[in-house]
């Protein structure tokens, strides 16, 4: 399935509920279920499908393969455009509606740096060698799950940077609760996977790597997800072609590169003593010139910006006007000092 979330009006304001896109529509899945479990006589439908398929993404996620399972039987009775039990909508096109963030509320966030190209590629720009305790274990920082934004989205520009930097990367799922999960085992504990981009504020992820601290303000401004999450039945393992366009020009293409490190080691060494939950999320970190770091080529206001992965869709943000631009530096007595 290629699940979202989407935005539709309703009288108390906008609702967030969870999809699935086929064939340009979008098929509400809590309602589709509704659907479905009159049309079978179950008793009590609308609530069944709210336990079974809730209609936000982490309460299909906490409800598990049976979730899924429903979620799938619902999807698949969808035929031509039905009400639900209630004669609400449950089928829209998709241009009727606003595709958001797949996730809109991950339970945490970890980025790892899994590429070993663009690894070496920051190493040489800092005159340094590839540290060899990068190919010892997989490494990631934690960043902040409650700045998500989702296709469409204007990407903020922080007051702070004057280098604002996008990274194309792919994100994976955790399905379930999972603790000290064997390498060989963590294929089964993905969710889905989808297109993220790591907004990143360059001069200021600078300052704090320099500290050997971090990345942190450098990072916690914006992620991007989207435009769906493909569920990991539907996905092949493989990251697909990746190509970026800025304005409709194409700045770089992946060519098919793997990470050295893969999803199941990454999700594996991240729950060593330490729990996942159902909505964790894991990037991939980006590959080669899969940002502008890499080519010394920098995005502005107003761009227009493509991350395109192929059977996982097509992420497009613009880019935001900075604010007044002011600089993090603090004087002795903790001020800002401008």
């Amino acid at each position: 399935m290629k699940l979202v979330t989407f935005e539709v009006a309703t009288r108390l304001g906008p609702a967030l509920r969870l999809g699935a896109l086929r064939e340009g529509r979008v098929i509400d899945l809590n309602l589709a279920s509704a659907m479905l479990y009159a049309r079978e006589g179950r008793s009590r439908p609308a609530a069944r499908a709210d336990f079974f398929v809730p209609a936000d993404m982490l309460g299909l996620l906490d409800g598990g393969a049976e979730s899924m399972d429903e979620a799938r039987r619902a999807l698949d009775a969808i035929a031509g455009d039905p009400d639900g039990p209630r004669g609400e909508r449950v089928v829209w096109d998709e241009s009727e509606v606003r595709l958001r963030a797949p996730l809109p509320r991950p339970r945490s966030l970890r980025d790892f740096f899994a590429f070993e190209d663009h690894a070496k590629a920051g190493a040489a720009r800092r005159g340094e060698p590839m540290p060899q305790a990068w190919y010892d274990q997989p490494v990631y920082y934690k960043g902040n799950p409650r700045e998500i934004y989702g296709p469409g989205d204007a990407l903020p520009w922080p007051a702070f940077t004057r280098k604002l930097d996008f990274e194309f990367e792919i994100a994976a799922v955790v399905a379930r609760e999972c603790r000290d999960a064997a390498v060989e085992d963590a294929r089964a504990l993905i969710a889905g996977v989808m297109i993220m981009n790591d907004c990143s504020a360059r001069d200021i992820q600078k300052n704090e790597m320099v500290c050997r601290m971090g990345p942190a303000k450098g990072k916690d401004f914006a992620t991007a997800l989207g435009p769906f999450l493909l569920t990991a039945d539907e996905w092949d393992g493989r990251v697909p072609e990746l190509k970026v366009r800025v304005n409709g020009q194409e700045w770089s293409r992946s060519g098919g590169l793997q990470p050295y490190w893969s999803f199941e080691t990454m999700l594996s060494h991240a729950s060593q003593s330490e729990t996942l939950l159902p909505g964790d999320l894991l990037g991939s970190g980006t590959y080669f010139k899969g940002c502008g770091l890499d080519q010394d080529r920098w995005i502005a206001p107003g761009d227009a910006l493509e991350l395109d992965a192929g059977p996982l869709g097509v992420l497009r943000n613009s880019i935001g006007a900075p604010a007044a631009q002011t600089r993090l530096k603090y004087g002795p007595d903790g001020r800002r000092a401008g």
